[in-house]
Order: structure tokens, then C-alpha cells, then sequence
């Protein structure tokens, strides 16, 4: 069984887990998630709504799923993805390349210290990604400098369901099931056994709800979907 890396070896095990399943990793996600990651990514740019001709920014963005989804709200915008894992950029790149160099781009960069100025972006997204950071309020309150007044930060991550018949049969496909998966389609069983260990590890939507606040973020809330495996938290920077 897998075990999860000590805090301080967390960021290097990652980058490289991600770099070895970087070119199954779309594959997978739709197949493990019966396709409604996409729709869940759908609402989430619906939350933070990209002003036309605005910029917006997806932290760790991985093979960039947000941003033709981002890009198509702000038209003349720009949306940009970072990540600091090459291979993943690389497997989206075709992504970027139906949308246009002036309308999208990669940076590489880390979520804990983002490489762009203070107040650069209207709009902002993360999605399945806190869990895989070391300091959860650190990559919100850097989320929070880049961003604009008015602007609105959206994250999707990963739940318990409340309810106790739903809840085991989630864990039961989660860490049974889904590292099968992940080897069959993906190549990689070990990646796909750290991902559900490090969603167990992960605070509660209650908890997230409460590091967004104390990030800076405001009029924090959030919505649970897939009968309650995942959540949307949204905020807004006055």
C-alpha cells in the first residue's frame, strides 16, 4: 500500500508521480469519474463568470482542462494555467493549440509562490489540487494577491458523502476500484492508490471553507456534488 510523503518530500514526490501519469491522466479522469469531472469543471467556471476580455488564471492546471472552458467566457481574454509538473502542460498542450497562443497559455510556476504580480486576475480556479499542496492557506492567500477586487476564486475538490450507505460505497470504489483503474488506463496503480490515501487526509469542506477565510477570501460558501464526493468552494476578494 502506498503510504503518503512526509510534508517535506511532498512537493518533489508529487511533481514526479504527476510527470509519470501525465499522459494517461485525461484518460482516466473521465473514465474514473463517469465523465462528470468535465461537468463539474463546467460549474465551477460558471461560479467565478470571466468578465469579456478579462484574465484568468487556473492554479495547477495541470493538462489544462479549465481553460477552453475559461477562455470561452472571456472571448478576447486570456486564460492562463500554471503548473509546476512539464509533462502534464505538454500532454495539453493540443488544448492550448485549438485555442490560440493569444487567447491561452502555460506557466510553470508553484502554487505556494505564483509568478505574477499582485492584482492580475479577475478570475480564478483550482481544481484537484489542494490536496496535493503543503500549505493549503498559503496557496489561497497567493490566489488571493494575484487576484483583482471583485474578483471571484472557485476550487473543486474532492469530499466525503455525509450519508453513511453512500459513504462507504464511495470508499470502496475510491480506494478499491479506482487504483485498478488507474492501472489499466494510466499504467500507474501506485499514483492511483496516493490519490484516494491523500483525499482521506484532506480537511473537510467545513475546514476549507474556514482556510479560504483566513487566506483573505470573502463571502465564502460552498455546494457538494456526485452525492456529496465533491465540492465547489467559491469566494470573492473585495
Amino acid at each position: 500500500m502506498t503510504v503518503l510523503p512526509p510534508i517535506e518530500e511532498k512537493a518533489r514526490y508529487v511533481e514526479r508521480m504527476f510527470a509519470r501519469i501525465a499522459p494517461g491522466y485525461d484518460r482516466v479522469n473521465r473514465v474514473m469519474t463517469f465523465g462528470l469531472d468535465q461537468g463539474w469543471r463546467r460549474r465551477v467556471v460558471e461560479y467565478v463568470a470571466p468578465p469579456v476580455g478579462g484574465r484568468s488564471l487556473d492554479v495547477g492546471t495541470g493538462t489544462g482542462d479549465f481553460l477552453p472552458e475559461l477562455a470561452a467566457w472571456s472571448r478576447d481574454g486570456l486564460a492562463v494555467g500554471v503548473d509546476f509538473t512539464l509533462p502534464m502542460m505538454v500532454a495539453g498542450q493540443p488544448k492550448l493549440e485549438a485555442l490560440g497562443a493569444r487567447y491561452s497559455q502555460f506557466v510553470g510556476g508553484d502554487a505556494l509562490c505564483l509568478p505574477f504580480p499582485d492584482q492580475t486576475f479577475d478570475a480564478i480556479t483550482t481544481g484537484f489540487v489542494m490536496r496535493n499542496v503543503t500549505d493549503i492557506r498559503q496557496a489561497f492567500a497567493e490566489m488571493h494577491r494575484v487576484a483583482r477586487p471583485g474578483a471571484m476564486v472557485a476550487c473543486l475538490e474532492v469530499a466525503r458523502p455525509r450519508n453513511p450507505v453512500i459513504r462507504l460505497g464511495h470508499r470502496l470504489y475510491f480506494e478499491g476500484v479506482v487504483p485498478w483503474i488507474g492501472q489499466l488506463l494510466g499504467g500507474d496503480r501506485r499514483a492511483y492508490t496516493y490519490l484516494p490515501q491523500s483525499a482521506r487526509a484532506f480537511p473537510s469542506p467545513e475546514r476549507l471553507a474556514d482556510l479560504m477565510r483566513e487566506a483573505g477570501w470573502n463571502y465564502v460558501a460552498y455546494r457538494l456534488y456526485g452525492l456529496g464526493a465533491v465540492a465547489i468552494h467559491v469566494g470573492a476578494r473585495t
